[in-house]
């Protein structure tokens, strides 16, 4: 072949180095597909709900939603404000919970699983009403509680709301702290050790983060599952957006339209748990295989 013809041959035909090889491959399998997006099943379900929000919107009534728009976006934030509140507090209990199970002595970890095992062991909404018609009944009955400055609060209903969501999302998501430290690797707290870090030192940097990550998927569903039980503080009148669509279905006679709209407000706001809790994931940095 003559040096002619040799520059002649197309650029596509030069071999790469493997490394760039590879790192090219990699780069055209991440590009986004349209048809690989489009596929029948996923057609199939997008046209399912188009279908469905367009006999929505074109068969049933809202000309009653504006009426009743502040007083959802009220319910939407109390609802908000007792997931967030107890998935906090639950969790700030849920990390002794399920450090004692590990490490502590025999009673705490004896106190710890009984508690983990009456609050799972029950139904959520029992336990609400032991709160608030038992505990909350007996309040009253004490003058020096009526008279103190605590009672303003204890004579509420969302006090005990609280203290129920807080006491559950503790028992189960302190079961799941405690599979997460006891899944830390050894290694790696010596490591620390032998470089002299002390306990306290060694649980905040090493050992809280590690478990923490570990659990972090669980806690996401955990989450999901605690905005899902809010609702049942409607049963003791706290007024979140279950009690607000409920007194319109009471007031307005409609039954599906109300529904429906507390529905897509549930999933909206589980589409956006998901996301934050996977933007953490994410964020979060893996090591790779």
């Amino acid at each position: 072949m003559s040096a002619g013809e040799k520059a002649a041959e197309p650029d596509s035909l030069v071999e790469l180095p493997p490394e760039e090889s590879t790192v090219e491959a990699t780069a055209l399998t991440r590009l986004p597909s349209g048809r690989g997006f489009l596929k029948p099943h996923r057609v199939v379900l997008m046209a399912i709900a188009a279908s469905i929000v367009f006999c929505a919107v074109w068969f049933l009534r809202w000309d009653w939603l504006p009426d009743y728009a502040g007083r959802l976006a009220h319910g939407v934030g109390v609802t908000l404000l007792m997931l967030f509140g107890t998935c906090l507090l639950g969790f700030v209990l849920a990390v002794p919970i399920g450090l004692v199970q590990v490490t502590g002595p025999w009673p705490l970890k004896l106190l710890a699983k009984g508690f983990c095992t009456i609050i799972r062991g029950t139904p959520l909404l029992l336990q609400l009403w032991l709160l608030y018609y038992g505990l909350g009944s007996l309040f009253p009955q004490f003058p020096a509680i009526r008279q103190s400055f605590l009672w303003p609060v204890l004579r509420e209903a969302w006090p005990y709301g609280v203290a129920a969501l807080t006491m559950s999302f503790a028992a189960y998501e302190g079961e799941v702290m405690r599979g997460a430290f006891a899944g830390v690797p050894k290694g790696e707290l010596e490591a620390a050790r032998a470089y002299g870090m002390s306990r306290w030192k060694v649980f905040r940097r090493i050992w809280l983060p590690r478990a923490v990550h570990r659990a972090l998927p669980t806690l996401n569903g955990e989450t999901v599952l605690q905005l899902k039980s809010t609702p049942l503080v409607a049963t003791i009148t706290v007024i979140d957006v279950y009690a607000v669509v409920s007194k319109i279905r009471q007031v307005t006679y409609l039954t599906y339209e109300p529904l429906l709209l507390l529905a897509l407000i549930y999933l909206c706001l589980t589409a956006l748990l998901v996301l934050a809790f996977r933007y953490f994931e994410n964020k979060i940095p893996t090591r790779s295989a």
